[in-house]
């Protein structure tokens, strides 16, 4: 039986099988080939989405008007300044009526509880652009990425090294799980992934044939690893104060060339972005002058490298994204 998925919401990979997820996956790599070869797609023409955004993004933000505009919708971005969302309005009454001018809805922001509570009410498909406990949007487009390098995603050894606990950390162990991928998360044991979580995981990587490990040591993380995959140190929304105590933790966890001579020698590196590799961002500078590291959770080194494919994940949030849209919208 073909997967069917329309009029579903995209919250988490948690409410999705593996062979949804596959659906997704063999969806976006055909919408990849049309756009490469420049063939239009406007399937969703006369349809108009809304993107709600309470945190900031270059990449999810343009890769929703891109791939929304490249199948024929119209888009709306309304941030934290223009909306009254949570402030004068509930999340109820917001999802309520965006839902009658809308055909789907996209939110980006703090709590899960709010992105479930918007496509409780919408009545439409909403899809989590990122919380604070999941962004699975991203997950799709790097399983993407890792499938086009190795040809295949079941039986490979990936290792997530920071904070562990954090939306992706939650997210990629998620995704591992329900595709077959060995997951290891690489971090202090302070900053590993919740009990519940990580025993909800071990029970789908058991039906799927792979593991879930969670080790504080970095030569075991990156030994036989086919993926290295890291986040920058403190999350978008966290207070400044943080720094200190998470760079105190996370200082040796920093993936750079000895860590990555610890994988496979065809390892990929990988990173979500935005990345603190150099001096050449305003926190960047700031972190330099306040701690004396030019570089936090990746070397400029393998970031820049021959091994890196962050930019071809990047490329893959829009064919993803474009994938989700047209398979909960026709």
């Amino acid at each position: 039986m073909g997967v069917n998925l329309r009029g579903r919401n995209f919250l988490k990979l948690l409410d999705f099988s593996s062979e949804e997820i596959r659906y997704l996956l063999d969806l976006s790599a055909n919408f990849k080939n049309l756009k490469r070869c420049g063939t239009p797609h406007k399937y969703l023409e006369g349809k108009n989405v809304v993107l709600l955004f309470e945190k900031t993004s270059t990449r999810t933000r343009c890769s929703f008007e891109v791939a929304s505009l490249d199948l024929g919708m119209g888009v709306t971005y309304v941030d934290s300044a223009t909306s009254q969302m949570g402030k004068k309005e509930s999340i109820s009454d917001t999802a309520q009526v965006l839902g009658r001018l809308y055909d789907g809805i996209e939110y980006r922001g703090y709590g899960q509880d709010i992105v479930e509570n918007l496509a409780k009410y919408a009545g439409v498909p909403v899809w989590n652009g990122l919380t604070d406990l999941f962004h699975p949007t991203q997950i799709l487009a790097d399983l993407l990425t890792i499938e086009e390098k190795f040809g295949r995603l079941r039986g490979l050894n990936f290792t997530y090294f920071g904070d562990a606990r954090n939306n992706m950390g939650n997210s990629l162990m998620v995704g591992c799980a329900k595709m077959g991928i060995n997951f290891t998360a690489c971090s202090p044991r302070e900053l590993f992934p919740s009990d519940e979580l990580v025993a909800e995981c071990r029970k789908i990587a058991a039906e799927n044939g792979c593991s879930i490990k969670l080790t504080e040591s970095i030569s075991e993380g990156a030994e036989n690893a086919d993926v290295l995959y890291t986040d920058i140190w403190v999350s978008m929304g966290e207070p400044e104060s943080v720094w200190e105590t998470r760079i105190e933790l996370l200082r040796n966890y920093q993936v750079n060339s000895a860590v990555m001579a610890m994988a496979k020698p065809d390892a990929i590196f990988m990173h979500c972005l935005p990345s603190f590799h150099d001096t050449n961002t305003v926190i960047g500078r700031q972190i330099s002058e306040k701690f004396g590291l030019d570089e936090m959770e990746v070397s400029d080194e393998v970031f820049s490298g021959k091994q890196s494919v962050v930019f071809d994940e990047a490329e893959n949030r829009m064919h993803t994204i474009k994938a989700v849209m047209y398979a909960t919208l026709c």
